[in-house]
């Protein structure tokens, strides 16, 4: 008996796949919150006479900012669909950005950047984009996912060189303004592509406790287990992220080294981000995520052991390789598991756990240095924290697997 033809707008369908470049446009585009911030960093402390520690509050309140607005567009998504946080995304990056071009002190660049562009701007293109893609997809929901989460790095690769020739052309309160301007010209009308509510079918196959249930555990239970491995994969992947710079230096092989190896683990990143998706279309989110956490400690573990100029670059470009799909992973994961009505909130939730252990894992990774004078005990803290990651991964392998031999045949 021939299968019956996809609707032209339902799940998997050719507007799905619309509707996943158009994502793939937003992320890239409204990740810049993410980006610029670094770029002008030494112009704005340079004008404003700030202290290194001073000039790096914008950022550390952006991806504060950035961690609970995935929360609260996320939760706007699930009551009013994506349209709403997007056009309100693309409209606080406009005056975020605008209001930084303007400012006359550190704290005020600093304001604008935490509560406008961070908490309201570009929150709203990443995890809500993730969660509403996921509605669109049920046979390709991991390759959908993993392609719209790789528009963040691509903003990563594509934003700071551009950010960094306007600076040195036109200064940076005109690259500030002109930012905003553009995420404001680009992001409406993309929205408004955006602004078809999911199918049907997504709601329906969400179920009531999601396609798989909550592996019998309440709720709140699973999703607090979701929060901790997001916290303990991302303080262990923060490790060569934030310090290989630095780790570079301290080695003398210079910062420029390790500016292409921290380059070099963003490209291998998005071709990870990709490759996970078709890996979760085969085997679900968890399993992926277990792989992905494991191959992550591989690579840390090769960090302790390998120190060499050429060892680096081939160990960075495997980091990249082995941890860029566990992110979009807990996107799948709550797909799987929860309502389809809930997937904005909770992919947000799971997102700032991760935010979280970036921002952790960074900041532990340098006192640890303080303290041994070595980044050793760094990558080994890493390993540590990729373990815990790694057993709550495999207990939750192992209960969905357990549930699957108890059903009747």
């Amino acid at each position: 008996m021939p299968t019956r033809p996809l609707p032209a707008d339902g799940l998997d369908s050719a507007a799905a796949w619309r509707r996943l470049v158009v994502s793939v446009l937003l992320t890239t585009i409204g990740g810049v919150g993410m980006w610029s911030v670094v770029v002008v960093l030494p112009a704005v402390q340079a004008e404003f006479g700030a202290a290194r520690g001073a000039a790096a509050l914008p950022y550390t309140l952006t991806m504060v900012g950035f961690a609970f607005g995935g929360v609260l567009m996320g939760r706007l998504a699930d009551r009013f669909g994506i349209l709403a946080p997007l056009a309100l995304g693309g409209i606080c990056l406009f005056l975020g950005y605008g209001a930084t071009a303007l400012s006359t002190s550190l704290w005020q660049f600093a304001l604008a950047h935490g509560l406008l562009i961070g908490l309201l701007g570009s929150s709203a293109a990443f995890g809500p984009l993730m969660a509403d893609i996921s509605l669109w997809f049920a046979r390709r929901r991991g390759i959908a996912v993993s392609v719209c989460a790789a528009g963040n790095y691509l903003a990563g690769t594509l934003w700071p060189p551009l950010v960094q020739h306007a600076v040195s052309t036109y200064g940076w309160r005109a690259t500030q303004a002109g930012i905003g301007l553009f995420c404001l010209a680009t992001m409406l009308p993309l929205a408004l592509l955006m602004r078809r509510r999911p199918p049907a079918a997504a709601v329906e196959r969400g179920g009531a406790a999601g396609a798989g249930g909550t592996l019998g555990l309440p709720p709140s239970v699973l999703q607090g287990l979701l929060v901790v491995a997001g916290l303990a994969c991302c303080v262990a992947m923060s490790m060569p992220q934030v310090h290989i710079v630095a780790y570079c230096g301290d080695l003398g092989y210079g910062v420029a080294r390790g500016a292409e190896m921290l380059s070099l683990m963003l490209g291998f990143g998005i071709v990870s981000r990709i490759a996970s998706g078709f890996l979760a279309d085969r085997i679900g989110g968890l399993p992926t995520l277990l792989v992905g956490s494991v191959l992550q400690g591989v690579a840390l573990l090769l960090y302790l052991a390998f120190d060499g100029l050429t060892s680096l670059y081939v160990i960075s470009a495997l980091f990249g390789l082995f941890q860029g799909g566990i992110v979009p992973a807990y996107a799948i994961i709550v797909r799987e598991l929860f309502p389809a009505s809930e997937a904005g909130g909770r992919v947000g939730v799971v997102i700032m756990a991760t935010l979280f252990g970036m921002a952790l894992g960074g900041w532990l990774s340098g006192v640890i240095f303080d303290l041994t004078g070595s980044y050793a005990a760094a990558f080994a803290n890493g390993v540590g924290w990729n373990l815990l990651n790694v057993a709550i991964s495999l207990w939750l392998v192992q209960r969905r697997a357990g549930q699957g031999r108890a059903l009747p045949a």
